[in-house]
């Protein structure tokens, strides 16, 4: 069989062990790149085809041998489903490898707001410590998580992780009800806001949550409340935070994901003079180098599989 990998460089390969992935009875291609244009061409003789955010829509798989598609992430909206089901393509993508990762970045975002922890290290850096006239710098201000209230919007295993962290450091933890839904017995986010001393969002993005963290989410939020955001950025209406974090309707942010990415220079949070509130990552909580590893051994079981099932 032939394969293809259509974005290899967005697993940063030179990290990984790839010995199992060779070792499939597959001839592999490596594109560190693609673009829409080239994407049916370099699909077209493969018979497995391997993605993390390349889109596979119909026009491009029309004219391919593909029987796999491996979707090399968790979310397979980059992939058109009807399609693939209607000729008779595997979709496999990937879920769970990247708990450990993105719940400890969740975490450091949240400790680094609480903390004012890129103030402190900057007062040092700058020569702040050294001029102070007591032992003990305290210019900004320092939060407890202890005693606080979590409100998780998610309760699958990146919820959840992040909710027993916080339950560790002593938090109060409550997950709200699925966007959008009639029968969840837990209490609706827009209930749970006013009382969240911080609120991160774990869920998909879907039309019930497009936006979901808009101007009026965030007007019924503490002014000391805290965003985390590790999920996708079109779960928050980013003009409307940009605004509430510079009026000050809520404390501050910690974002690893945004609505366009890489992001356009008018991105208002971008736009933004760096503001003491705001943290923001490069979509980078999945990439510990044991989950990058994690999640590429188990789409290699999953072509595995495949390949054992259609010899």
């Amino acid at each position: 069989m032939k394969g293809v990998i259509l974005d290899m460089s967005t697993l940063k390969p030179d990290d990984l062990d790839l010995s199992a992935l060779e070792a499939l009875p597959v001839s592999w291609t490596y594109y560190d790149t693609t673009a829409a244009r080239e994407t049916a061409s370099r699909i077209q003789q493969a018979d497995i085809v391997l993605t993390n955010k390349v889109v596979l829509d119909a026009p491009s798989l029309r004219d391919s041998h593909c029987a796999y598609v491996g979707v090399l992430a968790t979310g397979i909206n980059n992939v058109d489903i009807q399609y693939c089901d209607a000729h008779n393509i595997t979709v496999n993508n990937v879920e769970g490898y990247g708990t450990g990762s993105v719940v400890q970045h969740a975490l450091t975002l949240l400790l680094t707001l609480t903390t004012s922890f890129r103030h402190y290290d900057n007062a040092v850096r700058n020569g702040d410590w050294q001029q102070s006239e007591h032992f003990s710098l305290l210019d900004y201000p320092i939060r407890e998580l202890r005693g606080k209230q979590l409100v998780v919007v998610g309760s699958g295993q990146l919820g959840t992780g992040f909710a027993r962290v916080c339950q560790a450091l002593g938090m109060r933890v409550t997950f709200s009800a699925r966007p959008g839904s009639t029968d969840d017995p837990r209490p609706p986010l827009e209930e749970l806001l006013p009382q969240a001393d911080v609120l991160s969002l774990h869920c998909p993005a879907t039309p019930e949550t497009e936006n979901l963290i808009d101007a009026k989410a965030l007007a019924n939020m503490k002014p000391t409340a805290f965003l985390i955001n590790t999920a996708r950025g079109a779960l928050v209406d980013e003009p409307a935070l940009a605004t509430a974090l510079k009026n000050g309707t809520i404390a501050g942010a910690g974002l690893d994901v945004l609505s366009e990415e890489p992001p356009s220079a008018d991105n208002p949070l971008l736009g933004c003079p760096q503001p003491d509130n705001l943290i923001i990552t490069p979509h980078a909580a999945w990439g510990a180098t044991e989950s990058r590893q994690r999640l590429l051994d188990i789409a290699v079981s999953h072509v595995q599989r495949f390949v054992a099932e259609n010899r």
